[in-house]
């Protein structure tokens, strides 16, 4: 297994196997301290600079909270509008990122234009971490997902797996990415304008991942372990800031997954996912159920953090 230290995380495309494993082994080794609400002193030399391009409540507070937890310190933007590469300037990421890896020891980066993260780490002496990038890839949102079904479900192989929303999402990328390195199936549910597109589905193809479409979740959840939303009612993700708009829609029928459906259809130990934010794909009343888990998944959102920031900065091996 090739070591982590120094690694950029960029892309679940190349990532192995075993390591998927290893790195929730770091998680669950590391989860104690995020559990108890207290810290450790494993990074407590060491910095993280975030760097985010694009709005962010979880991905960007669940990095940094676990930087804290590992005794580490935290600085950065949320709002590039506020630094030079956001105002009158527009600086590039290149001489962005020159600057900043003499500021910090890792850099995270959210930004709007696909490829971004990749960028920075070709000009970056230090890692990148991609916290979401465009269309693209959500490489730490997916491990997330992946360890929260390996911890409730005790596998990974085996399992169906229902994707419903925008295909185009960042986060689905990444998960069909990852489901090459298991023996998982997806059903994918999404409207037709937000479909998976050609060139996807011949990589996911080459990378000999099963999945199957299906016109509305009613048709595939019974089979369904684990239900992994999206909405598809979505902002443009390749601009730095959309605001809500009066008319931005509702989502149809086909793609919300209710409390009657789940009743009415869903296997008893089928659980959900959302990386959230929602709409209305997914109504409150679904929280209340023994299906939800992404209350917990975004708690694990911080163990799993804690253990990519230890094994780049090499605190874990």
């Amino acid at each position: 297994m090739r070591s982590f230290i120094g690694r950029d995380i960029l892309s679940l495309k190349d990532m192995e196997r075993d390591e998927y494993f290893r790195i929730f082994e770091v998680a669950d080794r590391l989860k104690p301290y995020a559990a108890e609400r207290r810290n450790a002193d494993l990074l407590k030399h060491k910095t993280l600079l975030t760097a985010f391009y694009q709005p962010s409540t979880r991905t960007r507070l669940a990095t940094e909270a676990a930087m804290h937890r590992l005794g580490g310190h935290v600085l950065g933007f949320a709002d590039a509008r506020m630094t030079r590469a956001g105002d009158f300037y527009q600086e590039t990421i290149k001489d962005t990122v020159r600057m900043l890896e003499y500021y910090g020891d890792v850099i995270a980066m959210r930004h709007y234009q696909q490829g971004a993260p990749h960028e920075a780490a070709a000009w970056a002496s230090v890692p990148v971490i991609n916290c979401g990038d465009g269309w693209g890839e959500h490489p730490t949102q997916v491990l997330t997902d992946l360890y929260t079904i390996w911890r409730d479900k005790g596998r990974l192989d085996g399992l169906k797996v229902l994707c419903v929303g925008d295909m185009r999402m960042r986060t689905m990328h990444s998960i069909l990415y990852a489901m090459s390195q298991f023996d998982m199936e997806a059903f994918v549910v999404s409207p037709r304008e937000m479909s998976l597109r050609p060139e996807f589905k011949a990589e996911i193809d080459e990378r000999n991942v099963a999945y199957r479409e299906f016109e509305t979740v009613e048709k595939c959840i019974a089979d369904a372990d684990v239900i992994y939303m999206e909405p598809v009612v979505q902002a443009d993700y390749t601009q730095a800031r959309v605001e809500a708009s009066p008319d931005r829609g509702r989502t149809p029928a086909a793609y919300q997954v209710t409390r009657q459906l789940l009743r009415d259809k869903a296997k008893s130990d089928a659980i959900i996912l959302h990386s959230l934010p929602r709409m209305d794909e997914l109504p409150p009343d679904v929280d209340s159920t023994r299906h939800a888990r992404y209350w917990q998944e975004a708690f694990n959102g911080v163990a799993l953090r804690m253990a990519l920031l230890a094994l780049v900065l090499g605190a874990a091996e």
